[in-house]
This record gives structure tokens, sequence and C-alpha cells, in this order.
């Protein structure tokens, strides 16, 4: 067979049914007693004594959250809680996608795409659905109501299994224009943190015309080298520079680089894929001296962390940094963004500088919160329904 006949089967395998099908969670009781039986038979490491969470998950914080994750957390009523929201899937360039889609009962509500990050998925984002949805029962206006798409990422969830290599942030982009094209929405706003503030700008590059506002959140911005650049920077802006250089990337690494290797480890303990989840919401939550627990309820940490579990996505949620790594095409300048872009920044956690910032895209709103750190939807779930509805209640009365 030709290359052209090669190309001409890949994409007739492409030409896949467009329509949208419902979707529930529906966990097996098998898999949830495999679960239990894997935390009951841990082989547990030794670990250094005086050491804590400088190294690593401690073990004796691990043993006790594998413990109520084994006999005091339920997962049948957060699946239940979860399939209270209308939940799809649909095909798209060949990459099965799954979503959520709460239409307001406002009819005049601005649709918005919520776009989540790693180690997050769709869960970050269950409580922000009511107050941006229904803005009047939550104490705001009418005027502030959204039709949400809730997608989640490929490889991340149900939007399993990945079809190919080649699924970077602009590839995503791509297809998540297509999704809210498919649900009749020409224009509409996009919010995207962690990897959804890469995914985000890339659809505004992609389609400027069909989104009226970007509003990122975990952004990261770097500097372009130039002369000058980084002088007079501010007491806080040094801060997150510093951070920006010295964070602990390990994570990182593994990831864009041997993901399948990674994902054998986590795909078979559970222990492992918890550890290795809770460890990145200790560093990235607030405060960041404390436990992930004091910022973010425990059961919707293990219902994220048993989304990642349950789907088999270890490895798959992994690839979108071997692919951005990897991306030749992420490194060649695209100019400046030209749709009105809103900031909403962590002082905690996040690293971005306004200035450079700027730069890359059309600022229209920056927003700096003492509260809150990289999970913002799920640390300050009203801070961050508000900072939302503040950014496209501004941009749309200009």
């Amino acid at each position: 067979m030709t290359a052209l006949n090669h190309e001409q089967e890949r994409q007739t395998s492409k030409q896949e049914d467009d329509s949208i099908q419902p979707f529930r969670i529906e966990v097996s009781k098998i898999d949830i007693d495999d679960l239990k039986e894997r935390l009951r038979r841990t082989r547990w490491p030794d670990e250094l004594p005086g050491t804590g969470w400088e190294r690593g998950v401690p073990k004796h914080y691990l043993e006790e959250l594998t413990d109520y994750w084994k006999n005091n957390y339920d997962w049948r009523k957060h699946e239940a809680q979860l399939n209270e929201f209308p939940q799809f899937t649909t095909k798209i360039d060949g990459q099965n996608i799954h979503f959520l889609h709460i239409k307001s009962p406002e009819p005049n509500a601005t649709p918005l795409m919520l776009i989540h990050g790693w180690p997050g998925s769709f869960v970050e984002f269950i409580d922000v659905i009511g107050p941006l949805t229904n803005p009047v029962v939550h104490g705001g206006k009418a005027a502030d109501a959204f039709h949400l798409v809730i997608p989640s990422i490929p490889g991340f969830g149900y939007s399993v299994p990945l079809s190919e290599p080649g699924w970077t942030p602009g590839r995503i982009a791509e297809a998540f224009i297509q999704l809210m094209d498919r649900l009749g929405y020409k224009q509409f706003g996009v919010q995207g943190g962690d990897t959804g503030a890469f995914i985000a700008p890339e659809m505004g590059h992609n389609s400027p015309e069909r989104i009226i506002g970007l509003h990122l959140n975990a952004l990261l911005t770097f500097p372009s080298g130039e002369e000058g650049e980084l002088e007079k920077l501010t007491e806080d802006e040094q801060i997150r520079m510093t951070r920006l250089e010295t964070f602990n990337d390990g994570y990182l690494q593994i990831q864009s680089k041997s993901p399948q290797t990674l994902a054998y480890g986590l795909h078979d303990s559970p222990i492992g894929q918890l550890a290795w989840i809770v460890e990145i919401f200790k560093k990235w939550s607030d405060p960041m001296d404390g436990l992930p627990e004091e910022s973010i309820n425990r059961d919707r940490i293990l219902t994220n962390i048993s989304l990642y579990w349950f789907t088999g996505t270890a490895g798959s949620s992994a690839q979108v940094y071997y692919e951005s790594m990897h991306d030749e095409s992420a490194w060649v300048p695209k100019g400046r963004g030209t749709v009105p872009t809103g900031v909403l920044l962590s002082l905690s956690h996040d690293t971005a500088i306004k200035r450079l910032a700027e730069k890359d895209h059309n600022l229209v709103h920056w927003k700096e919160y003492e509260q809150g750190g990289h999970f913002f939807a799920l640390e300050q779930p009203e801070l961050f329904a508000e900072d939302v509805r503040l950014f496209f209640r501004n941009i749309q009365s200009q």
C-alpha cells in the first residue's frame, strides 16, 4: 500500500459519526473491590527517620490517607453526585471526547468552556457550576449566567483511549473549538488553568473571531531575553520569578520524557497513584505549610484521584507533557493574542508576571488574590466564580 493510500485510510477512519451520546459514570463493583484489595495488600517502603515532605509524601500521612480511602471514602456517593450533571461523549478527529454540558436557566446566558489541567479533572469545577450557571440563586445577577461546557482533556478521565500520538495543546484547542461548534455555540468564552491555560490561548489564536474572552489562572509567563526586560520588578514579581526558576519540576521531567515508564507503576498501584497526585496537591494548594485537606475537601481530592485510578489514565494524562515538550510548533512565535484576556493570580503559588503576560496576551483584566493556590476553583470557588463573572461582565459591557 502506498503512502498516499495509508493517508487516505487514516482520513477515512476519522470520518466518524459526529453524534453526541449521553454518558453516565458506572464503575463496576469488581473494580471497586479490586481497589480496596490492592489498598489492603500495599507493600510499604521504609522511610528515613527525621524526614518529612521535603523528600516526598511522608509514610505516616499516606498510611492514614490510604486507610481513609479504603474504609471511609464512599465512591458510590460521589459517583452519584457527578452523575447529577449532564455528561456526554462525542468523537472529534478520531478522539473520544467526554464533557459536561450544563445549561443555565437564563436564556441569554453566555456559553463558556472550562478547561482543567493536571493532576486535575472536570471534578475541579464541581463547586462553581451552580454559581456560574444560576447566579441568581447564589446571590448574583441573571446577566452573569453561563451555559457551561466542561471537557475532559484527551487522555484524561473518560476522554480515552488516546487515539494516536500528537495530541498537543494546539490540536486539543482545535478539537475543543469543534466541540463548541457541534453544540451550536458560534461565539463563546474560555476559562483555563494549568494545562488549560495553554490550551485556551491556542483556541484564541486559532479562532479569535469566535472567542469573546479568555480567562486564565495558573498562567506561566517566560522572559523573552530582551535587554532590560526584568528590570524594576516589584518585590512580589521577584518572588514569583524565583518561584518559577526554582520549583521542583521532577514530575514534569518524568511525564514529559518517560510517560510510559511512569504508567506501569501508577497504573498497577493505587498507592503510587495516590502519592503521585497528593504530593502535587500539597505543594500547590494554599497554605503552603499545611496539608491539602486544609484547603480542599478530602473527599473531593479522593474523587479526583479515584477518577484517575478507575479510568486508568496515569499514563495517558502524562502524554500531554510529552507532546508539549516535543511539539516544535509550540515554540514558533504566534504573535500577540488579540482576544481580550483576564488573569486570576494566586499570590502564594503562581509565577506569572504582568509585563510578560502583556507581551503575549491582550490583557484587559489582572486580579491578584492572597487566598487560594494553584487549584483556585477547588480552593476558593466563590472567589473564582466572581472573578470569572467580573471579567466577562466588563468585556461584554464595552
